[in-house]
């Protein structure tokens, strides 16, 4: 299937964006450790996946990093997030401390969900993380729920709701998109589009392909945003948000990207070719902002090798942190489900 995601053309120095954004030193080398961290995380997870040193599902975002990135250029800490069993590098990017990311893929009492959830249920109430869900398109309509709260309250938060172009085709999403736009919420539904439904191609699930025109029949404004690069990401994502924030309603962006492992750590990826994955590695997101920040002299080597050797230090913290945790103790099976003052009729 050929790429049409990334240009090929040089970002300046200072990229001026409709949203009022500029791209300076700061926001590449800022860009640069984010996405190191979250691209070496993801490997690591998935040399200890095979090791058996946790188990359940495991899917890797290696390859999208641009997309959290970008986000985190663009949104405020007042912000919500919500998204989908793809979600460890989402906590990461929101600043969550790996060890705690790590420690609940481990299934450890320290975890984001106290051991609870593993891989696909990262959540963190500190930094407004609703959660990854494993329910294929379940947290669309769950987005916009917290978006209406936000309307109810009368702040100007934004809720960003993350899916992949598989759940897209979900009949939930079309039910969302019409209360959200009748309602003016203010949200952003963020297709992760990384081509395939597990190992199903866009091609093959719909004749419609660009999955943009999916807000068209509720008059929703949408946008197709490369997803390999963060500068686009979020131009994307702020012009959005200012939308959401002045009352003007929703915004879909259908943020092409790729995963250049399988969809999870049992997928065998006999349905695409060595040859295409290639050709979105050549369009690497951290090696597009490594070259900036090289043609710029922004860092010197030595400095690049330095943040590599914290991000390595980092992840091993982690480990060495999610080993030594406790496992949940047996009476957490009966708490975080139900409360008395929720449900009166449950008795202790």
């Amino acid at each position: 299937m050929a790429s049409e995601v990334a240009t090929k053309k040089k970002t300046s120095a200072k990229a001026p964006s409709s949203a009022g954004l500029v791209f300076d030193k700061h926001s590449y080398i800022k860009w640069y450790k984010e996405m190191l961290l979250m691209r070496k995380f993801e490997e690591k997870c998935g040399q200890l996946y095979i090791q058996q040193k946790f188990g359940g599902f495991c899917h890797l975002y290696i390859g999208q990093e641009a997309i959290m990135s970008g986000m985190m250029s663009a949104i405020r800490s007042d912000d919500k997030v919500i998204t989908a069993y793809r979600d460890h590098a989402h906590p990461l990017a929101l600043g969550t401390d790996p060890k705690l990311v790590m420690a609940e893929l481990y299934g450890k009492a320290t975890g984001t969900s106290k051991g609870k959830g593993g891989s696909m249920h990262m959540f963190d109430k500190e930094r407004n993380l609703f959660g990854g869900h494993g329910i294929v398109g379940a947290q669309i309509p769950m987005g916009a729920g917290i978006a209406f709260a936000d309307k109810y309250k009368g702040n100007d938060s934004v809720t960003l709701t993350f899916f992949g172009d598989g759940a897209a085709r979900q009949g939930a999403l079309f039910e969302t998109f019409n209360m959200a736009m009748t309602w003016k919420l203010p949200a952003i539904f963020i297709i992760e589009n990384n081509q395939y439904a597990m190992g199903t191609s866009i091609e093959r699930t719909s004749n419609v392909t660009d999955l943009s025109k999916l807000g068209a029949s509720f008059e929703m404004p949408s946008e197709t945003v490369d997803g390999m690069r963060p500068e686009a990401v979020a131009n994307a994502i702020a012009s959005a948000a200012a939308r959401a924030r002045a009352g003007e309603g929703p915004t879909l962006l259908d943020i092409k990207t790729y995963r250049y492992k399988g969809h999870s750590m049992s997928d065998p990826q006999k349905y695409r070719t060595k040859e295409e994955v290639a050709e979105y590695q050549d369009q690497d997101p951290i090696e597009h902002v490594l070259r900036q920040i090289r043609e710029n002299k922004w860092m010197t080597e030595a400095e690049i090798e330095a943040v590599e050797a914290e991000v390595k230090i980092t992840i091993e913290e982690a480990v060495k942190f999610a080993e030594e945790s406790p496992l949940p103790a047996a009476e957490e099976l009966y708490i975080d489900v139900y409360t008395q003052t929720d449900y009166p009729y449950v008795k202790d």
